[in-house]
């Protein structure tokens, strides 16, 4: 037994070492100090987590900041990939997916993503009650997930790299801006044809 704990002791130092860290204790070193993060659900679980994750990483999280992470659609849905038979168990696939965008000054849209996470449970119709409760908690671990690979994606992120999204939105937005000023300069500079008059006989 003591043989044992030493050989897992050492290979969690030999991992540790490595740079290897157990899902869930990874913490993302984050060059963005700042960000307003919202969801259209602004009291869901999701974006209530992923504050919490981003402050404990040192972001300072607040309305009003430069940079605006925006939870646009999350959604959770489930199917079947077999059918119970007499004393066998379903599996039952679950999958939730979240679209998001990063916007800028005047809410200008830098950049948009999707990521889905996919799990399969097994239900048990002779045992409803511990199916959904594992159903619930399996949810929970992909909610975790998801939240995960989010900062994930912004730790990929600098400042710099916002500041260059943010000048390509400007332009594009100034482009279009100016196009529509000379469409309707041109429409209000042109002579207006009247209506033809036809003689009455």
């Amino acid at each position: 037994m003591i043989k044992r704990n030493l050989l897992v002791m050492g290979l969690a130092v030999l991992l540790s070492a490595c740079g290897f860290q157990l899902r869930g204790t990874a913490t993302n070193d984050l060059t963005i100090k700042e960000l307003d993060v919202s969801a259209r659900n602004a009291y869901g679980d999701t974006v209530t987590q992923l504050r919490q994750v981003l402050e404990n990483s040192g972001v300072h999280v607040y309305t009003g900041a430069t940079y605006k992470l925006f939870l646009v659609d999350e959604r959770e849905t489930q199917r079947n990939l077999s059918y119970a038979s007499a004393g066998r168990a379903s599996d039952i696939e679950l999958s939730t997916a979240l679209n998001f965008e990063i916007q800028g000054r005047d809410h200008l849209p830098l950049m948009g993503d999707k990521i889905q996470v996919q799990k399969v449970v097994s239900h048990d119709g002779n045992n409803l009650v511990g199916s959904d409760s594992e159903i619930q908690q399996v949810r929970k671990e992909m909610r975790r997930e998801l939240v995960q690979r989010i900062v994930l994606r912004l730790s990929m992120l600098t400042p710099e790299q916002l500041e260059t999204l943010q000048q390509q939105a400007d332009n594009k937005a100034k482009a279009e801006a100016d196009a529509l000023k000379a469409a309707k300069e041109y429409e209000d500079n042109t002579p207006k044809q009247s209506p033809v008059e036809v003689p009455v006989e």
